[in-house]
């Protein structure tokens, strides 16, 4: 299994409409795995737009 780790450092995603400000963290459910994916973290994104991938093993 694939650690959250493995794919590099986290990017942080900003508001365009408020410099600085943080994004509140939006969740969305993974329709090939059934992960739970922070759009808040590029890596997670990215990789559950691949087709047939697995759950990520997130880091504690």
């Amino acid at each position: 299994m694939t650690k959250l780790s493995d794919l590099g450092r986290r990017f942080e995603f900003t508001a365009h409409d408020q410099p600085g400000a943080p994004v509140t963290p939006d969740v969305y459910r993974c329709e090939t795995c059934g992960q739970l994916v922070d759009r808040g973290d590029l890596r997670q994104v990215l990789w559950h737009e691949q087709p047939q991938h697995e759950p990520l093993q997130l880091d504690s």
